[in-house]
Order: structure tokens, then sequence, then C-alpha cells
């Protein structure tokens, strides 16, 4: 998990449900509400998961935007920026995202949980999905 000052409150409710549920949570940071830069923890949460040292990331600032472009700029990272749960439950389902970015300021801590209980619970289908994702890495 990543965060911005924007994102830090909503991140540790997430971290707590993600380890109540059992996950093995990681935080790349920040570690208080006082204002830092989104790209200095959202590199090391994305080389995390590019490099396969973790299955999959959840990264919140402000919008979403910036820390989940911050994300999308490693190889082997499909992170999806997700405001409600079908866009989580099809970027799992076509997309095979493996980070979740939540835009902490226009969602509530409630429909966080289920965006990313949805974000987790939803499998990569696979099929003619497989392919477009392919087409997704630089060659």
């Amino acid at each position: 998990m990543a965060s911005d000052h924007a994102g830090y409150t909503l991140k540790l409710q997430l971290k707590a449900w993600l380890e109540a549920q059992g996950a093995d949570v990681r935080d790349f940071g920040c570690y208080s509400s006082e204002s830092c830069d989104y790209p200095d923890f959202a590199h090391p949460c994305a080389n995390a998961v590019e490099n396969a040292e973790a299955d999959f990331g959840v990264i919140l600032c402000g919008t979403g935007n910036g820390i989940s472009m911050t994300a999308n700029k490693h190889q082997g990272v499909r992170a999806a920026l997700c405001w409600d749960v079908p866009l989580a439950e099809l970027a799992r389902q076509h997309n095979n995202a493996n980070i979740l970015a939540l835009p902490a300021r226009f969602i509530s801590e409630e429909l966080a949980l289920k965006i990313t209980e949805a974000f987790f619970r939803t499998d990569f289908e696979g099929g003619r999905h497989e392919r477009r994702v392919q087409k997704i890495a630089l060659h």
C-alpha cells in the first residue's frame, strides 16, 4: 500500500480491513497527514509489484490520478483508478489490474471498502482479454 497525505487516513482504514481479512500488507508510506509527494511512495509500491515481491498494490491520493500515473510507469504494473465497484470488477476481469488506485477525496470509507473487496474477490477472465493485456507492455 502507498498514499500521499490526502490518502493517509483512508489508507490506514483499508490496511486494517485487509489485515483483518488475512492479507499480509506492506505499507510504503506516507506515514502522516503532513503534505508530501505521492511519487515518493508510489514508486516503491509499484517496484514491489513489478519485481513480484507483492501480488497486488493499493494506492491512494486525493484524486487517484497522480499516484496511478506514477505507478503505471513501471513495466508489468496495471494500476486502475476505480471510484465504484463495477470499475474495480472490470479492471480485474478485463485488464488484470494488479494495483488498485483510489481517489481518497472523492469516495467514502464505506465505498472504498466495497471497491477494495470487489477488486480482491474478482479474478481475471483471460480469454480474449489476455491478448489485449499482453499488448500493454512496451516491446
